[in-house]
Order: C-alpha cells, then sequence, then structure tokens
C-alpha cells in the first residue's frame, strides 16, 4: 500500500497512540476535580500545553485546546465577530481558504455582517494590493491560510504581516493546518498573527483533537459556554488522552522534520519531474512558494475521481483535491478562484506527502501512472 492523502489525515504515531491508551487507562479523571486524580490529570494538561508553547515558541498562556481545525477556525472567526461587533461588521478572507472558514464567514453574512473575498492569481497566491483596497475602518478581521489545502500554494503571511502592522484592531487569524512541520515557523507565526489554528490529525496525532494559538491581549468571545475550562474560553472536560497525545505527536513531527529536512521537497521534485513530461498533465503546484507536501495535478480528460479509484485499484491512495469536497463531485474551489479552465478543474488529483514516504514508492506510483496514463489515452483515441 502507499499511501499519498496525507493533507486529509495522517497515521497516528504508536507512540503518540501508546500515550493515548496508557493516559486513558491510569488518569482518568476530571482536570477540574479537586481530588487528587484531577490533579494527576490537570498536571498532564498543562505539561502538553507548555511543550506545545515550547515547540512554537510562544508562552503556554497562548495555547487554547479545541476538537480540531473546523472548531477552531469557527471559534476565531464567529468569536472575532461577537467580540468585536460593536467596532465593525467587515470580514476580509482569501477566496481559497478552506470551508471551515469561508462557510462560516457565510453563515455571519446572513446575520448582516459584510464579508469580502480577497481575489488570488493563476498560481492561488492572494492578490496584496487586492487586499489593501479592501481594508476599510468598519474590517475587525482579516483571515489568510498559511498553506493552501489544495494547491500547496504558501501564502505571503510576512507581507500580509506588514501590512496590518497599520491596523493594529484587525484581528489577523492564519489557518495553520497545514503549514506546521511542513514549513518553518517564522514563515507563518509572525508577531502580527492574533489568532492561529492546528488540528493534531494533520501531524500524527489523534482525531478530534486541536489547539489555537491564542495572541495575549486579544479578545474573542467563547463559542461554547458552560463550566469554564480553558481559562473560562472553552467549556468543556478537556480530552486528556488526545491532548497529550497531540502534545507527543507534534515533538516528533518537529523532530523527523528537522532530521530530514529536503526529504519531501526531494520527493516532490522527482514526480514533478517525470510527470510533466507527459503531455495531457497540468500541474498546478510547480514552482517557488509552494509547500514541499502537496502536488496538484490534472490528467486532461479524465474526472479525477475516475482518476482516485485507477490508482486506488493498485493499493495507491491519494484524492481528488480537498478531503472535505472530495465525495461531492464539486469542482475545487481553490482551481474555481484561479481561473482555471473546468475541464481542468474537474480533472484535479491532489498527492500529499508525509516523512515516512520514500523514493520507492515514488517510482512505483510513476510506473502505474504510466499504466493508466497509456490506458486511458487508448480509451479517447477510440473515443
Amino acid at each position: 500500500m502507499i499511501y499519498f492523502d496525507n493533507s486529509a489525515t495522517t497515521a497516528i504515531y504508536p507512540q503518540a497512540l501508546d500515550s493515548y491508551v496508557q493516559t486513558s487507562k491510569r488518569v482518568f479523571g476530571n482536570p477540574s476535580s479537586l481530588h487528587d486524580l484531577g490533579s494527576q490529570a490537570d498536571r498532564l494538561l498543562q505539561q502538553s500545553r507548555r511543550q506545545i508553547a515550547d515547540l512554537l515558541g510562544v508562552i503556554p498562556e497562548e495555547i487554547f485546546f479545541t476538537s480540531g481545525g473546523t472548531e477552531g477556525d469557527n471559534w476565531v472567526v464567529k468569536g472575532t465577530a461577537m467580540e468585536k461587533r460593536a467596532f465593525g461588521n467587515h470580514v476580509i478572507l482569501s477566496s481559497i481558504e478552506h470551508p471551515a472558514v469561508r462557510k462560516t464567514a457565510e453563515q455571519l453574512s446572513d446575520l448582516g455582517f459584510e464579508i469580502s473575498f480577497i481575489p488570488v492569481d493563476s498560481k492561488g497566491f492572494v492578490d496584496m494590493g487586492a487586499l489593501q483596497k479592501l481594508i476599510k475602518k468598519e474590517t475587525i478581521l482579516v483571515s489568510v491560510m498559511a498553506v493552501n489545502n489544495e494547491v500547496g500554494s504558501i501564502q505571503p503571511i510576512q507581507k500580509i504581516s506588514q501590512l496590518l502592522e497599520k491596523y493594529p484592531k484587525i484581528h489577523f487569524h492564519v489557518d495553520a493546518v497545514q503549514a506546521i512541520t511542513k514549513i518553518p515557523t517564522q514563515e507563518w507565526l509572525t508577531p502580527r498573527v492574533d489568532f492561529a489554528v492546528f488540528s493534531a490529525h494533520k501531524f500524527h496525532g489523534p482525531r478530534g483533537a486541536g489547539f489555537i494559538y491564542w495572541k495575549k491581549g486579544r479578545k474573542l468571545a467563547p463559542l461554547m459556554n458552560g463550566g469554564g475550562q480553558e481559562h473560562g474560553m472553552r467549556s468543556g472536560t478537556e480530552n486528556i488522552p488526545a491532548i497529550v497525545a497531540m502534545a507527543k505527536a507534534l515533538r516528533l513531527s518537529f523532530e523527523k522534520h528537522e532530521a530530514r529536512p529536503e526529504h519531501m521537497k526531494t520527493l516532490k521534485e522527482a514526480l514533478v519531474q517525470s510527470l510533466s513530461t507527459f503531455d495531457r498533465v497540468t500541474i498546478f503546484s510547480e514552482g517557488e512558494n509552494y509547500a514541499p507536501h502537496i502536488l496538484c495535478l490534472a490528467l486532461e480528460g479524465i474526472r479525477g475521481e475516475v482518476m482516485v479509484h485507477a490508482f486506488e485499484e493498485k493499493q495507491i491512495y491519494l484524492s481528488t483535491t480537498s478531503a472535505c469536497s472530495s465525495k461531492k463531485e464539486s469542482v475545487s474551489s481553490t482551481l474555481k478562484a484561479m481561473a482555471i479552465p473546468s475541464r481542468l478543474a474537474t480533472s484535479a488529483v491532489r498527492i500529499s506527502l508525509d516523512e515516512s514516504n520514500t523514493i520507492a514508492e515514488i517510482e512505483q506510483f510513476l510506473i502505474i501512472f504510466r499504466q493508466i496514463y497509456q490506458r486511458f489515452s487508448k480509451i479517447s483515441s477510440q473515443g
């Protein structure tokens, strides 16, 4: 089996899974309880918070635990809207945001908020000039993802940060789900970033766990109210086993990437070099400023889902574009924003790599790709 769908989810590290199991067995107290079992759980909670903060170079008080990226994005977007409505009702987001951001903004639009979209160029990068023109007195939030989940374009977070230095009252939110452990932290966690969102299952942690970086001094309204956990900002009994496993997985992911910083880049370059020789292949993730782990391409005339199933027959697993829309047979929202013709957009597939992938897997994939390419080329010529 060859697994090339790591942007959708990753296999949990055995060490992280062991941490989850052992914590579940041994530390089952509620961290809010006053007795010793509760204190044990709370110590693990705070230890995990410190470990994650240290890995990101921030302070523990700036880490808030969630159930994952979708909750985190919803919290920042809605929490900003509720907290700052008295000061403005204008939200700006890039036209290639994940549905967790885009659909949340659409919900705000139904409630009377004004939503503006930053256009992107044909390569999938936001237009800085357009962003500057969109900002106005009523703007309360700018949301731009660090790495696009469909084509892998690395957005100019540093340039956006420089622009927003002139507007200190505007919240700057970065969906960093596809960036963490893949590109250097300093490229997307700048001092001007107010909120960044993460999901454990993207870096070999458990599903259903995530966290927000929340810069000290910024304010959000709570998304969930109740018992007052997470400094009163995110109520609900903390999932201690998942949080402990997430912290372990994040540390291991950083260590593996630091040990082989060029590994995924080498794998991707091998893929691009070979795939670009095929006449009917269009690559959307080639060139500078693309993440090393995401490669989006199209085999013209063959729908993306057909390609996915053709590879699945050979036990090679990839996806159409975003896992969140792959079963809906809809055109990639990112490729649409990039003005890619629908004949190519409907043929798009995404290969997403990981540190565990090997050059032998790349070579095997290319052998199968040639077979599939020849098969579909014969069918097209006969048609």
